[in-house]
């Protein structure tokens, strides 16, 4: 399909198509880099995340279906708060390519949107995704690291996949992973909690009474989070598909 620029149906309606040399010779490029573990979505440049076709690259984290939990948690959050007008100001940390702060666009449409990241090579990616789905007028780009360069604005909710992998978990990591996807998007530090510990403070500075906080997790550092999250109320622990801890949802507290 890639190396044809078509889609699976052309493939099974058309059984007798020939690769031309050109086509094969593209064909046995992207199995050559295949085989020597890049991942496909690298090679294709496009992964699919809650129904949009995003652009990827080896600058940003390719958007897993798991991350999609986080997306429901926060319909769900949003749903819950309807008569107060749902959440309108919504800033997502470490946007990547932009795939959370796209897929809030395209179901929040009356929320203003802003996205953060550290990387500048990333925040082309996620603004070239933002613009292919005509979402580039509801999405506000920030390079900055975490909420740092957001001083004095106050947001309904702070959503994030941050990095939660803890440097001691390395081997236990993909190496696909490991060799191919943006380091500083995967490892946090030597705990896994070092980023989400900076994210937290940050986050009930920049949230308005009752505003919540959503963020990705795994189940490693999933039994220390209570601890980071004792001065916040409502504290949820969503399970992906196989049972492991994957969204975390708290709500800012009016204690100080």
């Amino acid at each position: 399909m890639f190396t044809l620029g078509c889609d699976r149906a052309y493939l099974y309606a058309h059984p007798e198509r020939e690769l031309s040399r050109e086509e094969q010779a593209r064909y046995q490029e992207v199995i050559r880099q295949r085989s020597q573990g890049i991942p496909a979505q690298y090679i294709t440049g496009h992964q699919e995340f809650w129904g949009l076709d995003l652009i990827v690259s080896p600058a940003v984290l390719i958007p897993r279906p798991e991350t999609e939990h986080v997306i429901e948690t926060v319909l769900e959050l949003d749903r819950s708060r309807e008569a107060s007008g749902g959440f309108r100001q919504i800033v997502d940390v470490g946007t990547g390519s932009g795939s959370i702060a796209l897929a809030l666009a395209k179901e929040l449409p009356a929320a203003e949107i802003h996205a953060t990241d550290i990387s500048g090579s990333a925040l082309e990616i996620a603004r070239a995704n933002a613009a292919r789905h005509q979402l580039q007028g509801r999405i506000h780009f920030h390079e900055t690291n975490l909420l740092e360069g957001l001083s004095g604005a106050l947001f309904d909710l702070v959503v994030s996949n941050p990095p939660y992998v803890g440097e001691s978990e390395e081997d236990l990591v993909e190496l696909e992973v490991r060799r191919f996807e943006p380091r500083a998007a995967v490892f946090a530090g030597p705990t896994g909690l070092e980023i989400i510990a900076r994210l937290l403070p940050q986050a009930r500075e920049r949230l308005r009474p009752d505003g919540w906080v959503v963020l990705e997790i795994s189940g490693t550092i999933a039994a220390e989070l209570p601890r980071l999250l004792a001065d916040w109320s409502e504290v949820r622990i969503t399970r992906d598909l196989q049972g492991l801890p994957r969204v975390a949802a708290a709500r800012k507290s009016s204690r100080p």
